[in-house]
């Protein structure tokens, strides 16, 4: 599935044209395109390797899925691989989506999944037509803000997470320790997977500003910066939060070590309480002679003995709060 559009000096033109006028249209210094491709296949791409002159190494990449997060500058062309990251499904797990775009000089094409929409790309085209005269970079501009944007809804969303998580941390009557360590290791994963798949991003981005600042105007230039300080906005952030999973991991199991000294220092006490009683009649019971053996004396002078050392021990406990 593809789908086509042109711009002609700063405005729109046509739409789904054929992928074989790409070369008509590219010869116009005036008109630039943008050419997305869902799920393409390798002849599908033949036309526009043809077309506009993408390295065959290019064309590989981009029909090879997990590729990671870079820039590559060809001859004639840049090849861009961004990861858009969308929302957080039922097991905590992070969903992204792998984008692949090839970059000339008067063309933008976009490959990705079926399950990346590019409606929210030429929306934020279409909100700054304004800017449509500045050309190709443009268009990149637009998707590179697109994927930042998700990418901090997503990280703004696990910070919440984690704050949850931290006021659960000391919720008195339910520590729920696993479910707590459950979280901490989700939100520790999808952390990880922002880390490795949009914070890199940013050298492409700092790459397009500086090792290519042939390629962008100075018009859209702040555009891009705008996106850079976003991405280092959200590395910084990643970082902090994953410092964060880690204190509240740290402190699920130092609450849950307290926990167990706490209830071993209360069967401790019963243990004791219970060792008196215990003692007491074992003494009156051994087979010697001893004062107020056989006469209601020494039943009332055992059973004072355990309810008094009982009572005395549980007091002493408790004021240790130990019970």
């Amino acid at each position: 599935m593809v789908s086509t559009r042109s711009w002609r000096n700063g405005s729109a033109a046509e739409r789904d044209f054929p992928v074989e006028q790409i070369s008509d249209l590219v010869a116009d210094e005036d008109t630039f395109l943008w050419i997305d491709y869902t799920d393409p296949e390798a002849s599908d791409l033949e036309h526009v390797e043809e077309e506009l002159g993408i390295h065959a190494l290019a064309v590989e990449d981009a029909l090879e899925p997990g590729q990671r997060p870079k820039l590559d500058r060809y001859r004639e062309s840049l090849f861009l691989v961004v990861y858009d990251v969308g929302g957080r499904d039922a097991s905590g797990t992070l969903v992204t989506h792998e984008v692949k775009a090839f970059v000339t000089e008067r063309a933008l094409v976009t490959i990705h999944g079926a399950d990346f929409d590019t409606a929210e790309v030429a929306r934020r085209l279409d909100a700054d037509a304004d800017q449509a005269d500045h050309g190709v970079p443009w268009l990149v501009w637009g998707l590179l803000d697109t994927v930042v944007d998700h990418a901090s809804t997503a990280v703004e969303d696990i910070e919440r997470a984690i704050d949850d998580l931290e006021d659960d941390l000391f919720e008195r009557g339910n520590p729920r320790e696993q479910q707590i360590q459950r979280r901490s290791f989700a939100l520790r994963k999808a952390l990880g997977v922002v880390r490795r798949l949009v914070v890199p991003t940013k050298d492409s981005v700092a790459s397009l500003l500086h090792g290519d600042a042939e390629t962008i105007a100075d018009g859209i230039r702040p555009y891009f910066r705008d996106v850079e300080d976003h991405l280092v906005s959200i590395a910084d952030s990643v970082e902090q939060l994953r410092d964060a999973v880690s204190s509240v991991l740290d402190t699920n199991l130092n609450l849950a070590s307290n926990r167990q000294n706490t209830v071993m220092k209360k069967v401790t006490s019963w243990a004791a309480i219970i060792a008196i009683p215990t003692a007491i009649t074992g003494f009156f019971g051994q087979n010697v002679t001893f004062p107020g053996e056989g006469h209601w004396g020494g039943l009332i002078a055992s059973v004072s003995l355990i309810v008094v050392s009982s009572l005395l021990l549980y007091r002493s406990f408790k004021r240790r709060d130990w019970l």
